[in-house]
């Protein structure tokens, strides 16, 4: 208490935080035959990080979208600060301090960084004090700990910069209630661990942060409560200290997920595939093409020395670094970036990939870990994707598709890997993440694969999903197929792999099996530590 006998600052400070900022309260959202929400109450409390979670379709995008002005519920009520609000669009729902930033930034590429702060002020538009502006700017930035230069050009930024520019955009319009949906997807370690420094010190201001992510240890690290959906409807609200990943997991899947990360007993058979000092020159890496001299060339190595055999029902990881080389070592296994030198194998057979064609003739596939850019046509159907890669099978001599075969063919797939639609007629953009992996994964089954290269196969889904895959991996390793697993999720790769090959900079450096795949060695001989 002041001298007055009134509450002090401290106290003032306390009192507001014991009450939510924004309450949420028995919201319904229907659309069409779908009941996207059901009875979903929310409060979020000032200077407190609450963490939602869920499956795909679980409703996390609709309520956010709710918050935000972008749908009106069917019914329930939002309250801020204690008042009822009715927010008819997103404009209205940042004048009353609700903001949120998404997993790609909207940023302007042409406009500098100070100018992309302050593009939402309307009252800047016909006279703009620069001076004070980049001021500004720097200010907010400065309480984010972020050093850029406020007068550079955004185009060029890197992603975690862009953030954090969305960031202080958000505090230049008094934002009291910060949306950030999943906002670490494209980030690295590091950079994820500066992104929860500013998101911290935004709370410790006084800021409301709802934080969305599929990353459970994410989640944990930088929540103070989680709230889980499923299906809808809301599960469970409990504070960090009273929660556990496996009771989370739990709630968001609606069963057990014991069997998580784990293989059942299994065989494997004899050699399908052998690689021999297999080597790439660095003329290109991936499919991004870059223009080097020839005595550069002559240096530089995007792999070499890659030495392996992969049976008939093993699974091989492949560990590493990102740039360690694994996409790479795909990619001239399936032909988009032939190997320079060595020798590759199939059923002891000498073989020479230089197309993906080619590979898919030999009984090599590969599912890309960038499946929106080079893994699906996602506007067209699920139908048209699984068949994408085998056309030639379901049209006849003068060109012209049997749409009824493509669709046989893909409600089997539909139904043997659970893709969840009503039709597959259905265009693939309208589907979860995990849905169009699996469709994806379906197009590669179709050409019926020897060798199966699985690039990244559960990255961006929830995981639910991401047990779902698993559970089809190892079914895929009992059914006789052999299969190189290549995840940056440590956990993933030593849980589903009989053997772990580990590379840095482009060299082979180790084969781990059984006991021997340990994080701790793996991580060591994939930094040069051991």
């Amino acid at each position: 208490m002041d001298r007055g006998g009134r509450p002090g600052a401290a106290e003032q400070e306390q009192a507001a935080r014991s009450s939510p900022v924004l309450e949420l309260s028995g919201i319904y959202k229907r659309f069409d035959a779908t009941q996207a929400l059901a009875d979903v109450s929310l409060m979020l409390y000032p200077g407190e990080i609450h963490a939602l979670v869920g499956e795909n379709g679980a409703g996390k995008s609709t309520l956010i979208k709710v918050m935000t002005g972008i749908h009106s519920p069917d019914a329930g009520t939002i309250l801020l600060d204690g008042e009822k609000v009715t927010m008819r669009n997103s404009a209205e729902a940042q004048r009353n301090g609700i903001a949120a930033i998404y997993q790609e930034p909207a940023i302007f590429p042409d406009l500098n960084v100070a100018e992309n702060i302050f593009i939402g002020h309307r009252d800047r538009a016909f006279f703009v004090r620069w001076r004070d502006l980049y001021h500004q700017a720097e200010g907010i930035l400065a309480r984010l700990d972020v050093r850029l230069d406020v007068g550079r050009p955004a185009r060029g930024l890197a992603v975690a910069e862009q953030q954090a520019v969305e960031i202080a955009k958000a505090i230049s319009l008094d934002v009291r209630v910060l949306v950030m949906d999943e906002p670490t997807a494209a980030l690295s370690a590091h950079e994820v661990s500066r992104l929860f420094d500013q998101v911290r010190r935004l709370a410790q201001s006084g800021v409301a942060v709802l934080f969305i992510s599929h990353r459970i240890d994410e989640v944990f690290a930088v929540a103070d409560r989680l709230t889980v959906l499923r299906d809808g409807r809301l599960i469970s609200t409990r504070p960090k200290a009273e929660a556990t990943p496996e009771q989370t997991v739990k709630d968001m899947v609606g069963r057990d997920l014991s069997e998580f990360f784990a293989r059942s007993d299994h065989s494997v058979e004899d050699v399908v595939l052998t690689v021999e000092d297999m080597a790439k020159e660095a003329v290109f890496s991936g499919v991004s093409f870059e223009l080097r001299s020839v005595e550069d060339m002559a240096k530089e190595a995007v792999f070499s020395g890659v030495n392996f055999e992969l049976r008939s029902g093993e699974i091989l990881g492949l560990a590493g670094l990102v740039g360690a080389g694994r996409t790479d070592v795909a990619l001239a296994l399936f032909g988009i970036a032939a190997p320079d030198s060595g020798v590759v194998k199939l059923n002891g057979r000498p073989i020479s990939i230089q197309s993906p064609q080619h590979a898919m003739r030999n009984g090599i596939a590969y599912l890309s870990e960038d499946r929106r850019r080079l893994g699906l046509s996602l506007p067209q159907s699920i139908a048209a994707n699984i068949t994408l890669s085998t056309l030639r099978r379901y049209t006849s001599r003068l060109g012209l598709l049997n749409t009824r075969a493509e669709r046989k063919v893909a409600d089997r797939f539909r139904d043997r890997l659970r893709i969840r639609t009503s039709s597959v007629d259905t265009p693939v953009e309208q589907l979860s993440g995990g849905n169009q992996q699996k469709t994806m994964l379906a197009k590669w089954l179709n050409s019926e694969p020897t060798v199966l290269i699985l690039d990244e196969p559960t990255r961006g889904i929830d995981v639910g999903a991401k047990a779902e895959v698993h559970q089809i991996i190892e079914s895929l390793a009992k059914s006789g197929i052999a299969i190189v697993l290549i995840s940056s999720d440590l956990p993933e790769v030593i849980a589903m792999s009989d053997r772990v090959l580990v590379m840095r900079e482009g060299h082979q450096v180790g084969i781990f099996a059984g006991s021997e795949a340990t994080e701790e060695r793996i991580v060591a001989a994939a930094v040069g530590a051991g």
